[in-house]
């Protein structure tokens, strides 16, 4: 069995660069987590919820289960440290797609140890995060043939390559882990076994990679700092970069979401105190000296000190569409720039569209954002209009279990020239900072969030927060150094996903010891037989 201490390391390495061990000093501007709930919960108030833990928190790591349970007699299976995949009677485990298959007439195989971007670009991507489905024909709800797409978070090169370039990794190296960076496409199909295959030669079939054109769209689109010497015009992206999460749209698009951009970006400390850009490249963690991985040795674009502008090109959402191979996907810059985790899409009352996304990173923040015009079922060349125009909000907690969407607008309140906001491009280009002044609540890593299609509910998944302290400590958030985190409960206002107000509620707490469950993908594995999806 792998060494399983070396490879969360090599995880926490490549994924985000260390994270969580990083000293984070947390915003000064609003209350934290904590204090709120220190203020809102009382004793007893904890106990009675504590009383009902093991049910509510075993619904995220059993949803699908419990959901099924009684129709079919789904068996949970018992937690294991197994390095293996195991599945309830009845059902059935196969290995679907792995990294390096490939997904046209003319790929190559794959080759250990041989391994070359132009392959690669033909081969399916490494390190699945996000798994979406969609039947074919569109809209079928039990269809025996669909589009999978996958995102291809981040690489590994010790593992690609077979060693540790420590720093010094040649062009093709760098060029073959921009290529297996970003998502894939492939047609499903359902044998009369019951059996998936996938479909090598299936016209659907894409790769999107670090080296794909993406368009930038939405109010920040053509801002100066998004403008480089390879694209003046600040409209026209190469590749997308740590696909985290993400979701999918009512008009059969889906969403990736571009997490921990940061890690890929070097030399942030030579531009000059005082230029604007240094702040907000410092807000969003952007080393001052090389990066991680070192691709700037290789790519100017990744070196701030001869392209200060490149960062702001990433750190969005994305929007691809698997059902037109030939479409370019689009950065929708109307829903903020931060290291999106996720981004899950409802209808509002009125018919306007809501994303919700969380910053996934300690002290960060919740948000939605509400379209400005309504869905239209069956228009969809307006619906791929819909996130380019609408509001962002930021989300603050109130002790007394309401909270509000603070609106990130320019013009409105402190998000003026006087505080350093010239346009809604730079509160969106900036939109922590923005966040910032606004005074929301920080939260302990807020990461996937999943709104229920039944009651309307939405859930808040806090991943970790390592820097609590002892004097931190509170009924509803009981650890020092909280490595499980939490799960909050949200009842938007009337019901409406588009209010302003909302009534929230911890559901209970993790299991001292416990690790926090997370979903995974169990038809899309290494080649080695480990697997890569979550």
């Amino acid at each position: 069995m792998p060494d399983v201490r070396d490879a969360w390391l090599s995880v926490c390495r490549w994924k985000c660069d260390f994270a969580c061990a990083r000293p984070r000093r947390s915003p000064p501007s609003s209350p934290s987590f904590e204090q709120v709930l220190e203020e809102a919960l009382t004793r007893r108030d904890f106990l009675r919820w504590a009383l009902g833990a093991t049910l509510v928190l075993a619904a995220p790591a059993w949803l699908e289960g419990v959901a099924h349970a009684a129709p079919v007699g789904f068996t949970p299976v018992r937690l294991s440290r197994e390095d293996r995949v195991t599945v309830p009677g009845g059902y059935v485990a196969q290995v679907l797609v792995r990294w390096g298959d490939p997904l046209f007439p003319d790929a190559p195989p794959f080759e250990p140890g041989r391994l070359r971007p132009e392959a690669q670009a033909l081969q399916f991507g490494y390190n699945c995060d996000f798994v979406a489905f969609l039947p074919l024909p569109a809209g079928t709800p039990q269809a025996g043939a669909g589009l999978l797409w996958v995102n291809h978070e981040y690489t590994d090169p010790r593992r690609m390559f077979g060693h540790d370039p420590e720093g010094q990794p040649t062009r093709e190296n760098v060029d073959t882990e921009l290529a297996a960076h970003g998502g894939s496409v492939v047609e499903v199909r359902r044998g009369a076994d019951g059996s998936w295959s996938v479909l090598r030669s299936a016209p659907f079939n894409r790769r999107v990679t670090g080296e794909t054109l993406c368009l930038i769209t939405g109010p920040a689109a053509g801002h100066e700092w998004l403008r480089t010497r390879e694209d003046p015009t600040g409209t026209r992206v190469r590749g997308t970069l740590n696909n985290c999460a993400g979701g999918k749209t009512l008009w059969g698009t889906v969403l990736t979401c571009e997490e921990n951009f940061h890690a890929y970006f070097a030399n942030a400390g030579s531009l000059a105190p005082d230029d604007p850009r240094t702040r907000v490249h410092a807000r969003y963690g952007i080393p001052r000296g090389a990066s991680p991985r070192r691709w700037e040795i290789h790519h100017k674009r990744f070196d701030v000190s001869q392209e200060p502008n490149e960062p702001f090109r990433f750190g969005w959402v994305v929007e691809v569409d698997p059902s037109d191979p030939t479409s370019v996907p689009r950065k929708r810059t109307a829903l903020g720039r931060f290291r999106h985790e996720g981004a899950t899409v409802v209808v509002s009352r009125d018919g306007q569209v809501v994303v919700y996304s969380g910053d996934d990173d300690r002290f960060e923040y919740v948000y939605k954002f509400v379209s400005r015009e309504r869905y239209r079922p069956g228009d969809r060349s307006q619906n791929l209009t819909l996130l380019d125009e609408g509001t962002l909000f930021v989300a603050r907690f109130h002790p007394d279990g309401t909270g509000a969407w603070l609106p990130l607008v320019f013009g409105s309140g402190p998000l003026t020239p006087e505080n350093g906001f010239h346009s809604q491009a730079e509160v969106l280009l900036n939109t922590r900072g923005a966040a910032d002044s606004l005074g929301p609540t920080k939260m302990d890593r807020p990461e996937d969030i999943e709104a229920n299609p039944v009651t309307g509910a939405v859930y808040v998944v806090c991943t970790n927060n390592t820097q609590r302290t002892p004097e931190q400590v509170d009924a509803a958030n009981p650890r020092p150094r909280n490595r499980h985190g939490h799960v909050l409960e949200i009842f938007e206002e009337g019901g409406d996903h588009a209010a302003t107000q909302f009534r929230w509620r911890p559901t209970g707490r993790w299991p001292d010891g416990g690790l926090p469950p997370k979903p995974s993908v169990v038809a899309v594995r290494h080649r080695a037989g480990r697997v890569v999806g979550k």
